[in-house]
């Protein structure tokens, strides 16, 4: 038996439960708090990638309208049948789904894309320096627009196509290209108070021009609605309207909405506008008339499915355009600073300014 020395005993302490330190959200590391105001602290992005990046999410914005379109149109409205998986046991389309089920997943895929595409826009606007709130939130808004189209969209093929639900998701992506034009517009101004280039009159012309615009794009959805276009091979439930009237409605609205746009371009003129609102309603008015040819081509012939693209393409073309010559009516100054402000990026990654949200 091996002998105890006298003096470990002595030495030797009862081990013991440590105390367990009280950690707190300051104790997370920085990255975990807020990502975004991590990289904000360690890169400050060029304001030409700041455009880039909102004007992306814009033209991702069109792109996912076009695509969903091409799903329809081809009948692959069901190419998933099912929704958040594209069938019972698979995420993905199966070989046996053929054509269709590769269109349909397709398009999800690039919803994924979109969302890289307004992520990158919120990064890029959050990072910009100085910081500007009012950029951030409209990025935000187009994240929250996408995920709440994306349930839309699953609702969608839920229902089977309901071509109510098929017109609100349609609407929705009409919202999302807003916010995306003004967030694209916002990037290359200040935050200034905006100054008016025109008058209250001119102005009041412009909001009509607006809202003839919507109520047209709304009109549209109807006519798509009742049309023969179900998206899909089965049968699918149609508005029970009937389609030529609407067709023909939303022809006498595209036509307003030509005779507001020529109106203002006429009033602009008259009272020596600057050259931005001008331009822009020169431009609204050209792609009006592109857009009135491809509609009644598209009429005439039964509606080939290229022709009813283009003309879906052509609607988003020009409501943004529409919201560009709303916002050509003020500018916003640079501001002068009186003096240089510290820089949020220069201090440590563990303070409050960094660690805190925006």
């Amino acid at each position: 038996m091996t002998a105890t020395d006298p003096r470990e005993s002595v030495h030797k302490r009862t081990p013991t439960m440590g105390r367990v330190p009280n950690v707190t959200r300051a104790d997370a590391p920085t990255p975990l708090r807020n990502p975004l105001a991590f990289i904000a602290a360690r890169w400050t992005p060029d304001p030409r990638t700041v455009r880039r990046a909102a004007l992306a999410a814009l033209v991702m914005s069109v792109v996912i309208v076009v695509t969903g379109g091409a799903v329809r149109l081809t009948g692959s409205g069901l190419g998933c049948p099912t929704w958040p998986k594209c069938t019972e046991d698979s995420i993905h389309n199966t070989a046996e789904m053929g054509v269709h089920g590769y269109i349909e997943f397709g398009n999800r895929l690039l919803t994924y894309v979109l969302c890289a595409a307004v992520g990158w826009a919120i990064v890029a606007a959050r990072s910009q320096k100085p910081y500007r709130r009012s950029l951030t939130r409209l990025g935000w808004a187009q994240f929250w627009v996408v995920m709440g189209n994306a349930v839309l969209g699953g609702i969608v093929v839920l229902v089977g196509l309901n071509p109510y639900t098929v017109a609100a998701h349609f609407l929705l992506s009409s919202a999302l290209i807003a916010v995306a034009t003004v967030m694209w517009q916002r990037t290359r101004e200040s935050d200034a108070e905006p100054r008016p280039l025109v008058g209250k009159a001119v102005v009041q012309l412009v909001w009509f021009l607006v809202a003839a615009s919507v109520l047209l794009i709304a009109v549209g959805t109807v006519v798509t609605g009742a049309g023969p276009h179900a998206g899909d091979s089965s049968e699918v439930a149609r508005m029970p309207v009937d389609w030529e009237a609407v067709a023909k409605l939303h022809a006498v609205l595209a036509w307003i909405v030509v005779t507001l746009t020529f109106a203002l371009w006429f009033v602009l003129k008259a009272v020596d506008a600057p050259s931005g609102p001008l331009a822009r309603t020169r431009e609204l008015f050209l792609i009006l008339l592109a857009q009135g040819v491809i509609g009644y081509v598209q009429y005439f012939t039964d509606l080939p499915e290229v022709l009813v693209g283009a003309h879906m393409f052509g609607s988003c073309v020009m409501w943004i355009w529409v919201l560009r010559v709303l916002l050509s009516l003020r500018e916003r100054p640079e501001e002068t600073a009186p003096a240089a402000t510290p820089v949020p990026a220069q201090e440590p990654a563990t303070s409050a300014s960094i660690a805190g949200p925006r």
